[in-house]
């Protein structure tokens, strides 16, 4: 029962990854359709990312009333609800109306199970966590990539909500695996200091905009490749969408390889490691080299910086914080992490449209180097905590 639940959650995040990269891959053809401006993908992930937020920051209430099974069940039909919405728009505030189920839904699931991953299973599984959700956004642009060339994007949204309902009614009909660590979970769940404990203890607010640093980056990244292929690279719409596909297959596939080797090098190592990696892809991408080549295994190598840092950061939580702590405290980091995703994507768009797209690399650089300083920061302060015990200031 413990390897089957493990199961049906790497399912839930296959289903978390599955609309995260829609948006990007189809906006070249999206706005143009709608009669928008290409920055106008900036409102839509500001208003799904808003909704994530609200739920990220509840979800650790939510998750003490209803327990993390319930959160996922109903968090993956309100996804599923809004692809469904995304598919039947014609005009641009039907995005927004939908908009807000598709970011309520993502926020409260992805929090919940990565605090229960972090706190019942091995760092390696964290890391295969994130490669099934990495799974999810390298099938979405080749469904909307299908969907462009076959029918409309409206297709592409139809299609992978129809998987989406699949795998609710699964994760439905599988509610009693969810009793194999139901002790331990219900002694976390009656320990939570809540938010405004969570942000009182030393180094969380290093943690904090660490992640919003890591997150935005891996946003702007993940949601304007498409775009930077198109207006950067000259190549149409509908190829550039396959291409978006880049940054994910590097996530994935180093999210599967690191998976074997973080429980020996920890948390610390492997955010360092990934970083490194992540810093020569950016370089690459900056080279000012003619044609789309470069760039491609720019976005590889992007994807495969990135792959072990976002899980480690989180499965590091429980270890540095408390396990009792990490509940309200990850919660806390998928806020930030989606306050990254919501406005500093947006930002890198007006920026495209009036400086150019090819700034992408050096907009990156800024994000991967505090990131880098907040995360050091943060072990350090973990550390002095470990020695005096965790302690609330009075």
């Amino acid at each position: 029962m413990y390897s089957f639940l493990l199961a049906l959650i790497y399912l839930a995040f296959i289903s978390l990854g599955l609309p995260d990269s829609l948006l990007g891959s189809g906006w070249p053809a999206m706005h143009a359709d709608l009669g928008v401006p290409v920055s106008y993908m900036g409102i839509v992930t500001m208003i799904i990312s808003g909704g994530t937020i609200v739920s990220s920051l509840l979800s650790d209430r939510l998750t003490r009333k209803l327990g993390t099974k319930w959160v996922t069940v109903i968090s993956v039909f309100l996804t599923a609800a809004a692809l469904f919405g995304f598919s039947f728009a014609d005009r641009f505030w039907m995005l927004i109306v939908f908009a807000i189920p598709y970011g309520l839904g993502a926020g409260a699931i992805d929090a919940a199970l990565n605090n229960y991953v972090a706190l019942h299973y091995a760092s390696k599984h964290m890391s295969w966590l994130h490669c099934f959700w990495g799974v999810g956004t390298i099938v979405s642009p080749f469904v909307m990539s299908y969907a462009l060339t076959s029918s409309g994007w409206h297709d592409g949204y139809r299609i992978v909500g129809f998987v989406q309902l699949g795998i609710a009614a699964v994760l439905l009909a599988t509610l009693s695996a969810w009793k194999v660590n139901k002790k331990a979970s219900d002694a976390a769940r009656q320990n939570s200091i809540g938010v405004v404990g969570a942000l009182r203890i030393k180094g969380v607010p290093f943690l904090l905009i660490g992640f919003f640093a890591y997150c935005a980056a891996e946003a702007t990244a993940m949601g304007w490749a498409s775009t930077y292929f198109v207006q950067a690279k000259g190549i149409d719409a509908e190829t550039a969408a396959g291409l978006a596909s880049l940054f994910y297959i590097g996530i994935t596939a180093g999210r599967l390889v690191s998976g074997f080797v973080t429980d020996k090098l920890g948390d610390r190592k492997m955010i360092l490691a990934g970083s490194a990696v992540l810093l020569v892809g950016i370089i690459l991408l900056a080279l000012p080299v003619g044609g789309e080549g470069l760039a491609i295994a720019a976005f590889l190598i992007i994807g495969l910086g990135c792959a072990p840092i976002y899980p480690c950061i989180i499965h590091s939580t429980p270890g540095n914080f408390g396990q009792e702590n990490s509940g309200a405290i990850i919660g806390i980091q998928m806020a930030c992490a989606y306050i990254g995703a919501t406005f500093m994507p947006p930002l890198f768009g007006l920026l495209g449209d009036s400086i150019g797209f090819e700034i992408m690399p050096y907009y990156l650089l800024a994000f991967v180097a505090l990131m880098l300083v907040m995360v050091e920061l943060m072990f350090r302060a973990a550390k002095r905590n470990d020695k005096g015990g965790i302690s609330l200031p009075q």
